[in-house]
């Protein structure tokens, strides 16, 4: 196993389209409430808006020889982008506005590793890059992660990194998870 870590351009996106939709069916297969709001997302209903909506855009994709095994997704966006959709989903703001230090927020938004190569380190090196890269914006105070109920993995990995539990948002359906 070599594993190497590429910054993708948004110009060479598809090359994680099937990475994301793996994420998108992942969530479903752990999600315990309604794992139905799943179904209408995918690549084109979650990272393409995203990528539109977002100030600033980086993906690091991991790569094993010439096969990507994985990606982190981070943007910085206004908090108002927050506001009121969730792929095809409406719900209220994803945090109280008065609470953001800034006009605009930092989110570590889309995470995935194949299922062979978890537990390696990888997600640990990704998580590193992702965090280098929005605290590297001086006036962004407040990061935001969105964890999908069920996918208890992924919330305990962040908890161990630092980021607190915040609040949950459509029903428990996701943990808001912040990092102060």
């Amino acid at each position: 196993m070599t594993i190497h870590y590429e910054v993708v351009s948004e110009d060479n996106i598809y090359c994680i389209k099937d990475l994301c939709n793996g994420l998108m069916a992942y969530q479903k297969s752990k999600a315990k409430i309604h794992p139905e709001f799943f179904d209408n997302m995918n690549f084109e209903t979650r990272m393409l808006p995203a990528l539109k909506s977002s100030k600033e855009n980086y993906i690091i994709a991991a790569k094993d020889k010439d096969e990507t095994i994985g990606y982190a997704y981070s943007t910085i966006a206004s908090k108002y982008t927050y506001s009121g959709g969730f792929a095809t989903l409406q719900c209220d703001a994803f945090f109280d506005f008065d609470s953001v230090k800034t006009e605009d927020v930092g989110c570590l938004s889309q995470f995935f590793i194949k299922d062979d190569y978890r537990g390696k380190g990888i997600g640990s090196q990704m998580f590193r890059m992702s965090m280098d890269w929005l605290n590297s914006f001086k006036d962004i105070k407040d990061i935001f992660i969105f964890v999908s109920n069920g996918n208890d993995d992924a919330l305990n990995f962040y908890l161990n990194k630092g980021f607190k539990i915040s609040h949950e948002i459509l029903d428990g359906f996701i943990t808001v998870l912040r990092n102060s």
